[in-house]
């Protein structure tokens, strides 16, 4: 593509201040990405995380102010979560690290926790579960911006034309409506809600803290 003396090459992925972009619009490619942004990371630490002689919880530190912030990156401007498997897989890796097999009461061997382990052993709220509040605390400030802020132009405009058959891809925007529905309140008109700060921020630490995948 040439744009007066400037030549772009056409591509179907490149990197915009550390974010993939694909010519599809796919947030799978960025989040494969921060994944392996995030084995690095790992890796960087992984003695610390497999020391005896540090303790879970400053093990449950690292990761959550070293690692976690890499992979979750730009995650508030996800549309979707279809990848979500993918972070859970990760998380769960990094906690059987941190907390280590688990000796069997009747056969005396050791093993690898179980998710549902884990899950009780980890008191913080889940990868997929942060992704969800930040993403909810992001709309409301968005919200917030007014019809001036290109941003918020974006979030409710409607674009011309006619899409093509087939089925919708789910909208940044409803996601949104399905967190509200999760704690309650998918009646009620979430921009309006939004105007509420006390009661929006209620609602984005209920949505952390639910212990439901």
């Amino acid at each position: 593509m040439r744009i007066d003396n400037s030549t772009f090459e056409r591509v179907e992925l490149f990197k915009y201040l550390g974010t993939t972009l694909t010519n599809q619009n796919s947030i799978a490619e960025e989040i494969k990405s921060r994944l392996r942004s995030g084995s690095a990371c790992y890796h960087s630490v992984q003695n610390l995380l497999s020391s005896r002689l540090v303790s879970k919880n400053l093990k449950i530190k690292i990761y959550r102010t070293i690692i976690l912030p890499v992979v979750l990156c730009g995650c508030e401007t996800w549309s979707t979560l279809w990848e979500e498997r993918k972070l859970w897989v990760f998380e769960n890796m990094m906690l059987r690290r941190i907390f280590g097999p688990r000796r069997d009461k009747v056969m005396g061997e050791w093993r690898r926790l179980h998710n549902e382990e884990l899950n009780d052993l980890y008191c913080s709220p889940n990868i997929v579960r942060v992704i969800k509040s930040r993403r909810m605390r992001w709309a409301g400030h968005v919200t917030h911006m007014g019809e001036v802020r290109g941003v918020y132009r974006v979030l409710v405009g409607k674009p011309e034309g006619r899409r093509p058959l087939g089925r919708p891809r789910r909208r940044w925007v409803d996601n949104i409506r399905m967190y509200l529905e999760e704690v309650g309140c998918w009646y009620m008109d979430w921009i309006g809600l939004a105007q509420n700060r006390d009661r929006w921020r209620a609602l984005v630490s209920a949505l952390m803290n639910l212990r439901v995948p």
